[in-house]
């Protein structure tokens, strides 16, 4: 089975993270986070993959190869411009078989892709696409089904008051038959797949798949940290949640460890945490990082070669590569620094504030 994946945007809501390497490859955990979608595709008999790119593409190549590592053949399509989703399912048309997937390249899933593809088959559709219930649909555009899962309409986002017999919304992940590109509009040409495409197939072959299983848009920093959480929790199934459990919950790699280590947590090769320094729970740490005495790390993401001063915390945030923080310093309530970001001592940093790469701050520079 092959499969399309679109990894073509520049992923501004993640910034600054996304600063200086594109969304696919932002580790989540351990990894890579579209590694985890490689190897979902992978447990369910996907072989190829084609990667629809646009920004970046060269780091991510540098990063993820031929895909031989994860037991895939990996193409990588550039797109001379941005051309939308359905756009670039016509730019990849002659790489693709009679019949694949297509996936959106921002979600955190262990949906039964096996389950959608038998259903593809057994209603003769000519696209499926995977719903998952939503529990805020005023948030999404929906997707009311007939008895039989073929798609009745689809409704943009509803009013509060308005009154709805179905919570499915689109979860990004699509059979298709090859055979709707030759309607499409010439490859080159800006053109969505779910407003110019996906409407005009109702009542002409197009089904929903009700997914059971967990589903997460993994585009902002909030939602990267609910990844994460999701990961070490083992709320979604992946191969580095099992290894996390089977490690009593600390999974701790060649590192000196002072101080106390709480589960859930990651820790990557090379960290020190000092005497009295506290990470966890809820909390990965990337290769290299230093912890000083007394510090604690909660519910945050610190990327390699971070290093955190004497008695500071950081809760709730994630901190890029290479982020430096002094000592007695407090950086919480989802706050995201930017790669080689310098923070001198007693400096407190709240309320979702996010610091671009390079920034540099001295002592007592801000005090929330």
């Amino acid at each position: 089975m092959q499969a399309l994946i679109l990894v073509g945007g520049e992923g501004t809501r993640l910034r600054p993270l996304t600063s200086t390497m594109p969304k696919p490859v932002v580790p989540l955990v351990d990894r890579p986070f579209i590694v985890y979608q490689l190897q979902w595709l992978r447990s369910h008999g996907v072989d190829k993959v084609v990667l629809a790119c646009g920004f970046l593409p060269d780091a991510m190549n540098a990063v993820l190869g031929d895909g031989s590592d994860l037991g895939l053949e990996l193409t990588y399509l550039v797109e001379p411009q941005p051309l939308g989703t359905g756009g670039a399912l016509k730019f990849a048309e002659d790489l693709l078989a009679d019949r694949f997937l297509m996936l959106n390249g921002d979600t955190l899933t262990d949906i039964d892709l096996t389950a959608q593809i038998a259903q593809h088959v057994a209603t003769g559709a000519q696209a499926t696409l995977a719903l998952v219930p939503a529990e805020d649909p005023s948030a999404y555009g929906l997707v009311p089904l007939n008895p039989d899962d073929s798609v009745r309409e689809f409704l943009e986002k509803p009013g509060p008051d308005e009154q709805l017999d179905t919570n499915l919304i689109n979860a990004g992940a699509y059979v298709i038959e090859k055979a709707i590109l030759a309607d499409l509009a010439p490859a080159g040409t800006n053109v969505s797949i779910e407003r110019d495409i996906f409407p005009k197939l109702v009542g002409h072959g197009l089904y929903g798949y009700k997914a059971d299983g967990y589903w997460l848009d993994i585009g902002t920093p909030e939602r990267y940290l609910q990844g994460t959480y999701d990961i070490l929790e083992r709320t979604v199934t992946t191969e580095v949640g099992a290894a996390i459990t089977a490690a009593d919950g600390k999974f701790v790699t060649d590192s000196i460890v002072s101080g106390r280590v709480v589960a859930p947590s990651v820790v990557g090769a090379g960290c020190e945490i000092a005497t009295g320094a506290i990470v966890g729970g809820r909390a990965v740490l990337g290769e290299n990082v230093r912890i000083g005495e007394g510090a604690v790390i909660r519910n945050s993401v610190l990327l390699e070669n971070v290093s955190i001063g004497a008695h500071s915390t950081v809760t709730g945030s994630v901190l890029a590569t290479g982020v430096s923080i002094g000592e007695h310093c407090h950086i919480e309530g989802g706050v995201v620094l930017g790669a080689g970001v310098r923070v001198g001592d007693h400096n407190h940093i709240a309320a979702r504030a996010r610091i671009f790469p390079g920034v540099q701050l001295p002592e007592k520079a801000i005090q929330f």
